[in-house]
């Protein structure tokens, strides 16, 4: 098994067309994402990555059930619309909110390497995504979350070491990685959002 970013699909090589982001890509990507949290190495993010993966169920139990409109996410949402109940459009909508979430934690860590502190990186992440959608108690829930991040020293090793016992990823390459990494999530994420907006998607869920 290769280190952690080069055994998932990267969010940079997901397909997208004049007629969205294709699903089936998506979801491999954001599946891989899941293993994130493992590294992180705290119970308290078990939540976190039950509703991504819940989200990610509901999505492609739609997509299985009618395959042929739901080639792109984009697809998905505007086939779902006239229907009384729209999991997947629900799923879909909080799924992209974990995502930006993951996306701007990994993204304060990244530029401010000067901090050894990973939950000054999370916690900013998730002021700046998920919180304004958040109740009292989840917000509680998130803030013991983001106590519990390791250093980033730590986290990063366990980002670039081979499991199976080989030579780690080498920073600089790490680095680049992650960046490629990174910038294909935000640019799905910021994608899906503006397209949620204008078509005024998420209104009743």
């Amino acid at each position: 098994m290769a280190p952690y970013l080069e055994s998932v699909k990267s969010f940079a090589d997901v397909t997208i067309t004049d007629a969205g982001v294709n699903t089936l890509e998506f979801l491999e990507a954001a599946t891989g994402l899941l293993g994130l949290f493992d590294l992180l190495g705290s119970a308290a993010f078990v939540v976190v990555q039950k509703d991504i993966k819940g989200n990610i169920t509901k999505v492609r139990t739609r997509y299985d059930a009618v395959p042929d409109k739901c080639a792109t996410l984009e697809q998905l949402v505007i086939n779902e619309k006239g229907e009384k109940k729209r999991t997947a459009t629900e799923g879909l909508m909080w799924l992209i909110r974990g995502l930006s979430f993951t996306c701007k934690a990994l993204q304060n860590a990244q530029a401010n390497p000067e901090e050894q502190k990973l939950s000054v990186a999370f916690t900013k992440g998730y002021d700046d995504s998920l919180k304004k959608f958040h109740g009292y108690l989840v917000k509680q829930l998130f803030a013991v979350a983001m106590t519990a991040c390791p250093y980033r020293k730590d986290f990063f090793v366990k980002l670039a070491a081979d499991p199976n016992g080989g030579e780690p990823v080498p920073d600089d390459k790490l680095a680049e990685d992650l960046k490629s990494w990174l910038a294909g999530l935000e640019s799905i994420v910021q994608r899906i959002e503006a397209f949620y907006a204008e078509g005024k998607y998420g209104e009743g869920l």
